[in-house]
């Protein structure tokens, strides 16, 4: 299992808006092959800044299946226009 963990900077004024869309975004990745399990996760402190973890079976699930599919286009154009800074994707693998 890989762990993905994403750090998401929202344009203030956003937030609802981003977050209404990452539900209905939600459902295009939890179809793809090898994917477990996502969370998205509001600050507290800071507004505008959420924390994503997705979970996959494998790390090429994410980078190669997932982000090379015509569902990633959908992802990318729902999701990808709220971010700025754009966000580095990071993944992990339990110990």
């Amino acid at each position: 299992m890989i762990l993905e963990a994403v750090m998401l900077s929202v344009k203030l004024g956003m937030e609802s808006d981003f977050e209404a869309t990452f539900k209905q975004a939600s459902r295009i990745i939890s179809a793809m092959n090898g994917y477990l399990s996502h969370e998205l996760h509001k600050c507290i402190e800071i507004k505008g800044k959420y924390l994503l973890l997705v979970k996959w079976k494998t790390l090429e699930a994410h980078t190669v299946e997932f982000r090379k599919s015509p569902e990633y286009q959908q992802w990318k154009k729902l999701l990808h226009h709220f971010y700025d800074p754009f966000p580095v994707v990071e993944h992990f693998e339990k110990i």
